[in-house]
């Protein structure tokens, strides 16, 4: 396992980040869930994000409890805060945000998380309120650093404008995949320009770069998109991304490694990337995705690979 600075923050962590979306506390028991974690570790991950939202609270339940006993200081931990926890709990103001950072600290049997995420911009709270609640969660020694998701580049800016007086930002966790790259066109030179990491999430849009779901044939039972999470999924599950994704597979092959591995691989290879989240729900899915921190695939090989899949992107 490699590692990188997370933006211009001073901390180091594990280029594959261990996510917790629809798996622990929610879609997965906690046994597997505690195997993965514990894959995780082995293969050298130290980086855990989650988000108060997962589960409205389960998934930081399950971690805090998973990770009792150990060290505090051998992990990054990451949360979020804005969608509802309730009917009337959501949003970035002061007070939600000083609410929900306390019960998230509570949920994860922790003093502090090493990032404090905003999951999106509220447009119906003033930025400033937002950045001084922010810093004060830093400067209370509740959260050494903060964040955002799916944020603008006029956003970001916003914030970095008022920032100082105000705590800066060092990581940006955008929606990025060999099919998605809608974050290269201003995002991430945004980011770049002002020291903020980009932390990935469904690196390999939601499975399909796997190779997994393959053209003409059934979805594979007791998948994602066989779920109640197929209609998120349909552009992906189009016949033409299909068949454009399996030109993958000779790649991979002379690569040396899987499908998700030249994805992931992908990723780290491009500008700003700090760390690629994955979901896992067995622990040989943490072993496998983890195998490509320490890939060195030659860049002519990637660009082939974004080449092949240039007609199909998705944005």
């Amino acid at each position: 396992m490699r590692y990188r600075q997370l933006g211009d923050s001073g901390i180091d962590v594990s280029e594959i980040c261990l996510g917790s979306w629809l798996t622990y506390g929610v879609g997965v028991d906690d046994g597997a869930g505690r195997e993965c974690l514990a894959a995780a570790f082995d293969v050298g991950i130290n980086f855990i994000d989650t988000a108060n939202v997962y589960g409205r609270g389960a998934a930081e339940s399950f971690l805090g409890d998973a990770l009792k006993g150990r060290a505090r200081d051998s992990y990054i931990l990451a949360t979020k805060v804005f969608f509802p926890m309730s009917d009337s709990d959501k949003g970035l103001s002061a007070k939600q945000i000083e609410k929900q950072i306390d019960a998230s600290l509570t949920r994860l049997n922790t003093d502090y998380v090493d990032l404090y995420q905003c999951h999106r911009y509220d447009p119906d709270t003033p930025l400033e309120e937002t950045m001084e609640a922010l810093s004060e969660v830093v400067r209370s020694g509740k959260a050494r650093a903060i964040g955002f998701s799916e944020w603008t580049a006029d956003q970001i800016e916003a914030a970095l404008a008022i920032s100082p007086p105000n705590v800066k930002f060092v990581s940006s966790q955008p929606q990025y995949s060999l099919l998605y790259r809608r974050p290269e066109a201003e995002v991430i030179p945004v980011s770049i320009a002002h020291g903020i990491g980009q932390i990935v999430w469904s690196p390999l849009a939601m499975g399909v770069l796997s190779g997994k779901y393959r053209p003409g044939e059934p979805l594979p039972a007791g998948s994602r998109a066989s779920g109640e999470d197929q209609h998120f999924m349909e552009r992906y599950l189009a016949e033409p991304v299909l068949e454009a994704v399996q030109t993958l597979r000779p790649l991979a092959e002379r690569a040396g490694c899987s499908m998700a591995q030249l994805a992931v691989a992908w990723l780290l290879a491009q500008p700003g990337m700090t760390s690629v989240i994955i979901g896992a729900s067995r622990a040989s899915q943490v072993h496998d995705n983890a195998a490509a921190s320490g890939l060195d695939i030659d860049p002519a090989l990637l660009a082939e690979a974004a080449a092949l899949l240039e007609g199909v992107r998705l944005s």
